[in-house]
């Protein structure tokens, strides 16, 4: 895991292209490697986060054993081990014990094809200097970042926007500024960035480029409706292979020559996740797979309702191994805020705060690896309101909706949260036809032509997946998802910590979106396959627990308490009424609605916070771009 600079052909200012990549200090905290080519053809840059084999033997930029190929990587490739003994079949020598080389080989016996037969999260580049082709290319669910600049001399790729600041003929906000901001949710999944003239490169694609054609042109190796395969049509054949491809996608994911550890929540996700790694830990897992892998951080908000500690305690009380308490506190120094804010780039719904003070302690504590449980909720429905798309793949089975809206009752937020729902009845699901079919009449022809085994046609478009099916797919490759990866990026990586997501297993994934939706919400319970897969090894209490909580800012607390001050002050500054980025009477309003009203909710303070973040956006680039270009 690391960060990653080229350009294509060589930067002539050296100065400049040793200032970009220390921009990326960060990502790669335990060393760097820059090659220059002498020909001009290519500049490689790198700054090293040292997981897999420590020795200088797996520093980059690293070039295969005959000097034809050399690689700058950001990642890791889990299945390493596996693919190094296949290429041994085939007479590859090695000289590292590193997943890099691995590639290198792989990619001199399979091409590009060698992308298909990675199991891992990546951006890298591969440079051939022989046929003077240079190959780059994007982990499949877009886990590992990166970004490129056309300038005067040709191209540039870095891992984060910043690194690119050099390039640019200034740094401002890009005319996609305004569309991004206001689809938080999606334009992650886009080329659209936030800094004028850089571009984003796709998720699950690969591009090729020469010294005659430099040109990003990217082609997608990777779309998992093409991966969708057979699978049982029992449920409990379902969970039996659910739960051994979860086993092994922790198991492949605890590889490390580095103490590895949990953020644990106390929720379903987390939970199953360091259970899994407990079975694993103590049946002697074999090669290369860290022994010191019991160290369980838990963010606390003491006083708010997002504090989950007790939950996450309990699992930790009943895997018998101790857990490190990290109480989240609201940083009163503004500077540390926009600090925050650079780092992590991008705009979001909340403060990287909380997020980014967990990763930090983790990196203290001597852990540079975390396995978290991002990716379920995405896969399995875990979030309320994505139940109601179901409605129609249940037709005019009235047991399943009953079955749904029980569901949906079991998912609401904890009191307090001000996210809570009524309790799910009939007149929710009436509710909800109402408002997808345009009204009474609209929803009684729905129901009569369910009743009489017609299927609608918004559900014939379909196909066999459905609604719920079809609603998750676009979550996981188009909108939420891709968003929170990039974010858990940018908070672990501000600290120099890598996160493995073993719900996001490629195998896994397929798998879960070739199944139907019943056997993700099924008899009163969302992940129904997580719950009833892991029954086994994880805590009663955790494994029914319904309640949803999520790893968010107690933003109404803080905008009232210790951000207060420095938030009128700033509500009422020179530099806010002029901000061409927000709309200021119309934001200070919401603002100052948060810290004067008691009885305000968290969606209003998140509100409030969204139409803030683009000013803070703004003001954090002022106070540190400067550190990329002139450093």
């Amino acid at each position: 895991m690391c960060g990653i600079l080229l350009s294509f052909p060589a930067d002539q200012n050296q100065v400049r292209f040793q200032r970009a990549l220390q921009s990326l200090q960060h990502r790669g905290p335990d060393g760097e490697g820059i090659y220059h080519d002498a020909e001009s053809e290519i500049s490689l840059g790198h700054r090293r986060l040292s997981i897999i084999d420590l020795s200088a033997q797996a520093a980059q930029p690293m070039w295969s054993h005959d000097h034809r190929y050399a690689i700058v990587f950001n990642g890791e490739i889990y299945n390493f081990t596996e693919l190094r003994k296949e290429l041994e079949g085939k007479g590859a020598r090695f000289l590292s014990q590193s997943d890099t080389e691995v590639i290198l080989e792989a990619y001199r016996h399979w091409g590009e094809a060698f992308l298909l037969k990675m199991n891992g999260m990546w951006a890298m580049a591969i440079w051939d200097s022989k046929e003077k082709n240079l190959l780059i290319s994007r982990d499949r669910f877009g886990k590992k970042p990166l970004f490129y600049t056309y300038t005067h001399e040709g191209i540039v790729f870095a891992s984060e926007m910043k690194a690119l600041y050099p390039y640019l003929p200034e740094v401002r906000p890009s005319t996609h500024f305004h569309w991004c901001a206001s689809h938080l949710m999606s334009y992650e999944s886009t080329d659209k960035c936030l800094v004028e003239g850089i571009s984003r490169f796709p998720a699950g694609s690969v591009a090729l480029m020469s010294t005659k054609n430099k040109r990003v042109e990217p082609r997608r190796f990777w779309n998992t409706r093409d991966h969708l395969r057979s699978v049982p049509g029992c449920y409990e054949e379902q969970v039996e292979e659910f739960k051994s491809l979860f086993i092994d996608a922790c198991h492949i994911r605890m590889r490390s020559d580095v103490p590895i550890g949990t953020a644990l929540s106390g929720g379903l996700d987390s939970s199953a996740t360091i259970c899994a790694m407990a079975a694993i830990g103590r049946q002697h897992p074999g090669e290369r797979v860290s022994e010191q892998w019991q160290h369980a951080f838990v963010a606390s908000f003491p006083g708010t309702f997002l504090d989950e500690s007790l939950y996450a305690h309990q699992v930790t009380q009943y895997l018998g191994i101790p857990s490190t308490l990290i109480e989240i506190k609201p940083d009163l120094n503004p500077d540390t805020l926009l600090r925050q804010l650079y780092l992590q780039e991008e705009l979001y719904l909340t403060s990287p705060s909380p997020m980014m003070q967990l990763y930090s302690a983790v990196r203290q504590s001597g852990v540079r690896v975390t396995l978290d449980g991002h990716g379920a909720d995405e896969l399995f429905c875990g979030y309320g309101e994505d139940i109601y798309k179901a409605f129609d793949d249940a037709g005019a089975d009235f047991r399943l909706i009953k079955d749904l809206l029980q569901t949906r009752n079991g998912l609401r937020a904890v009191k307090g949260s001000g996210l809570e729902h009524d309790p799910a009845d009939w007149s929710d699901y009436w509710a909800f036809q109402q408002k997808r079919h345009g009204g009474h009449l609209g929803a009684m022809k729905w129901i009569m032509r369910s009743v009489m085994g017609m299927n609608p046609p918004e559900q014939a478009e379909k196909g066999h997946w459905g609604e719920l099916n079809s609603y998750l797919y676009e979550l996981v490759h188009e909108t939420i998802l891709p968003t929170l990866l990039r974010n858990y990026d940018r908070y672990s990586m501000a600290a120099g910590v890598e996160i493995r997501m073993p719900f996001m297993d490629y195998r896994l994934v397929t798998f879960l979106f070739s199944l139907p939706w019943q056997s993700k919400v099924r008899k009163g319970y969302t992940k129904a396959l997580v719950r009833d897969a892991l029954r086994d090894i994880m805590p009663e209490s955790i494994v029914n627990r319904t309640s949803k909580i999520g790893f968010n800012t107690p933003i109404v607390e803080w905008m009232k308490g210790p951000w207060k001050e420095w938030l009128l002050e700033m509500v009422h500054s020179k530099t806010f009424e002029q901000s061409s980025l927000i709309q200021p009477n119309a934001t200070r309003l919401k603002v100052l609605e948060v810290i004067n009203r008691p009885d305000v909710s968290f969606l209003e303070g998140e509100q409030a916070w969204i139409s803030l973040s683009p000013y803070l956006w703004q003001s954090a680039m002022n106070k540190h771009a400067s550190e990329a270009i002139y450093a």
